[in-house]
């Protein structure tokens, strides 16, 4: 045993005996997580988390995995980066997002700073969000198992009478809303790994975006579908949407929202900012008649400044080229000078371990 684990000078890293349940551990969870995270649920140290629940009747849950690398990255952290992901996966369903539970793999020797700046920026994002993280675990694998630390973070949240929300429901006439600029956060990971400085800054976007949609859900209460474009970026989004809904669904290349610099950086490396992922935007599909209501809520929002109509649903198959495979559900997107390109998902991987 350690003289650290015997009480003396404390770890300035995370040790195997973090993760051996024994007093190591108790006092990484009281002098980090408790330290941060302040639902009393979590305080009363049991193995389930016990919250108030006014359900409807139906629940939406959501679970996700982070390893981006690096860690630390212009704009955020892997934790705020979780909490984000997570509250926005269940808000897409139009849920009031609630709870949240935490999982960490920590590798032996990660700083025990940067570990409670983690947990830092998740107590602020979720206090941000509104939810509350119950409950939680935390792992601990030698040196090298590891990449310094992984988060797992599930949510839960009330769904309300009525709302039915599915990518299955795209219609034609239907119009695409996005709520900023694209590409931002994978272009802040890739230059912060790869050491890259461009013109101008490019910080991640993540955001919790929870309050965004239910002020769309307000303003436009036809809403059809939600969607975070992450990995994959816009065009996975809007592939999935078609391929759902047996839609063509085709994209205004001017009415994109993009960063010059962005634009520049995906230009510099041979990316097509449709495919580059984004932590904090989120993709509406609506009706037309409340786009413009849809769009208003999304701009009066701070994280929907540059929100933009960008696109509408068609029958399957009009427009289609020579080139289009028969029958399938297309993407295009028209470009400045009248053609028109098809957008398919992302093959193979542009950017790993993007979140």
């Amino acid at each position: 045993m350690s003289h650290a684990s015997r009480g003396g000078t404390a770890p300035r890293t995370v040790q195997l005996g973090h993760g051996s349940g024994g007093r190591l551990m108790k006092r990484l969870i009281d002098e980090v997580f408790l330290a941060e995270f302040d639902a009393p649920e979590l305080h009363a140290g049991d193995d389930a988390g016990v919250a108030p629940f006014a359900c409807t009747g139906r629940i939406a849950m959501s679970t996700d995995s982070f390893v981006v690398a690096p860690a630390f990255f212009p704009g955020g952290n892997i934790g705020r980066l979780a909490v984000c992901g997570t509250v926005n996966d269940v808000a897409t369903s139009g849920a009031r997002v609630r709870y949240l539970s935490c999982g960490f793999i920590l590798e032996e020797g990660f700083p025990l700073d940067d570990l409670r700046a983690i947990a830092h920026a998740m107590m602020q994002t979720a206090r941000e969000a509104g939810v509350r993280i119950v409950t939680g675990d935390t792992k601990v694998v030698e040196r090298g198992g590891a990449d310094g630390i992984y988060i797992n973070t599930a949510g839960v949240g009330e769904l309300p009478a009525g709302v039915e929300l599915s990518g299955s429901r795209c219609r034609p006439g239907d119009l695409v809303l996005v709520s900023g600029t694209l590409g931002d956060h994978g272009i802040a990971v890739v230059s912060q790994r790869e050491g890259l400085a461009f013109s101008a800054p490019v910080e991640s976007d993540a955001a919790p975006l929870n309050r965004l949609v239910a002020d769309v859900l307000a303003a436009a209460p036809h809403t059809r579908c939600f969607r975070d474009p992450t990995r994959g970026g816009l065009a996975s989004t809007l592939n999935e949407f078609a391929e759902a809904s047996c839609v063509d669904i085709v994209v205004d290349e001017d009415a994109l929202p993009v960063r010059p610099v962005v634009r520049g950086a995906c230009d510099l490396l041979g990316y097509d900012v449709l495919h580059v992922a984004n932590e904090g935007k989120m993709v509406a599909v609506v009706p037309a008649r409340e786009a413009e209501a849809a769009l208003a809520a999304m701009r009066a929002n701070r994280y929907g400044e540059y929100a933009a109509i960008i696109g509408e649903i068609r029958e399957a198959g009009t427009g289609s080229t020579g080139s289009a495979p028969a029958g399938r559900p297309l993407v295009r997107v028209r470009c400045s000078w009248g053609a028109t390109r098809i957008l398919d998902t992302l093959v193979g991987p542009q950017l790993p371990r993007i979140c």
